[in-house]
C-alpha cells in the first residue's frame, strides 16, 4: 500500500498533537475543571465562527441548523464530545492519564461492539477473538483496581458514542463541530455568568498567563482536527487506523515519563493484551483488502 508523504505528515501531526495535549491541560491544572471546559467550548466556538466567516462558509453552518436531522443529531454528538472533553481533562487533573490512554486503546474495539449491537454488523472469528482478548485486558486492570477502570471506560464509551452519532451525519467537519459547540455554549456561558454573579474568582482576572492559556483552548482543540481532516482526505482508512494508536501511546509516555504516574506489571499485562487485540483486528482488516 502506497502512503502519500503529505498524508502521513498530516496524520502524524494530528495524532501527535492529540497525544501531547495532556501537557497543555496540565498547565491549566490550578483552574477548576468546569471553568476550563466552559472556556474550551466558548473559545472553540469563537474560533470556528471566525474561520467560517473568513472563508465564506457560514452558509454551511446555517444549512446544518435548518436541517432538523442534522441539528438534533449534532446535539447528541455535542453531548458526547462534551462528556469526553470533561472526562479527559479530569483524568489529567487526577493523575490518571495512564487510564485515559487505556480508554483510547479500548475505543476502536468498543466501536466494533457498537456496530454489532446497534447496527447489526457481523464479526468473523479473528475479530471475535480480538474483542475477547481486549475484554480480558480490561478485566485484568479491573482486578488490580478492585473495580472497573471507569475513567477509561467513560472515555471509550463517550468517544465511541460520538463516532456513532457522527457516522449517520454527512456534514462538513468544521461546521459540524461549530454546531456541536453552539449547543454546549449556553451551558458554558451560563456557568461563567453564575461564577461572576456569585463573586467567585475567575482565571481570566488572575493575570495574562491563565487568560492566554484559556484563550488558547480554542485553537489547540481545532488544530489537530484540521490536520486529521487533511490526513483523512489523503490516506486510505486502513492506513489512518494505524496512526490513531499514536495518540494514546504518546499519552502513555507523557503519563509515565513526565507526570511520573505508576505503570505496574498489571498495567503492562492489560495493555499488552489490548495491543495484541488491536494487532489482530488491524491485521484482519488489512488481510481482507488483499
Amino acid at each position: 500500500m502506497r502512503i502519500p508523504r503529505s498524508g502521513a505528515l498530516y496524520a502524524l501531526g494530528a495524532y501527535g498533537l492529540w497525544g501531547l495535549l495532556p501537557i497543555y491541560w496540565q498547565l491549566l491544572r490550578g483552574i477548576p475543571l468546569a471553568e476550563v471546559l466552559a472556556h474550551r467550548v466558548l473559545w472553540s466556538l469563537a474560533t470556528i465562527v471566525v474561520i467560517l466567516a473568513g472563508t465564506s462558509r457560514m452558509a454551511s453552518f446555517r444549512a446544518l441548523w435548518s436541517d432538523r436531522k442534522s441539528r438534533y443529531g449534532l446535539l447528541l454528538s455535542g453531548l458526547f464530545i462534551g462528556a469526553n472533553w470533561s472526562m479527559y481533562i479530569f483524568a489529567v487533573y487526577r493523575g490518571q492519564l495512564v487510564q485515559a490512554s487505556l480508554g483510547y486503546y479500548i475505543n476502536p474495539l468498543l466501536s466494533v461492539a457498537m456496530g454489532v449491537w446497534l447496527l447489526g454488523e457481523r464479526l468473523n472469528r479473528i475479530q471475535i477473538i480480538a474483542v475477547a482478548v481486549a475484554l480480558t485486558g480490561v478485566l485484568v486492570l479491573a482486578w488490580q483496581h478492585r473495580g472497573l477502570p471507569w475513567i477509561a471506560l467513560c472515555l471509550a464509551v463517550s468517544f465511541a458514542g460520538y463516532g456513532f452519532a457522527k457516522k449517520r451525519l454527512a456534514v462538513d467537519p468544521l461546521a459540524g463541530l461549530g454546531l456541536e459547540t453552539f449547543w454546549l455554549a449556553p451551558l458554558a456561558l451560563g456557568y461563567l455568568l453564575w461564577m461572576a454573579s456569585t463573586n467567585q474568582p475567575q482565571a481570566l482576572a488572575q493575570g495574562w498567563r491563565p487568560a492566554l492559556l484559556l484563550a488558547g483552548t480554542g485553537p489547540i482543540t481545532l488544530a489537530p482536527l484540521f490536520l486529521f481532516n487533511g490526513a483523512a482526505r489523503r490516506l486510505p482508512l486502513s492506513a489512518l487506523g494505524f496512526y490513531q494508536y499514536l495518540s494514546p501511546t504518546l499519552g502513555l509516555i507523557v503519563a509515565v515519563a513526565l507526570f511520573h504516574e505508576p505503570f505496574t506489571r498489571t498495567h503492562a499485562a492489560a495493555f499488552g493484551l489490548i495491543w495484541v487485540a488491536l494487532a489482530l483486528y488491524t491485521w484482519n482488516g488489512l488481510r481482507s483488502q488483499e
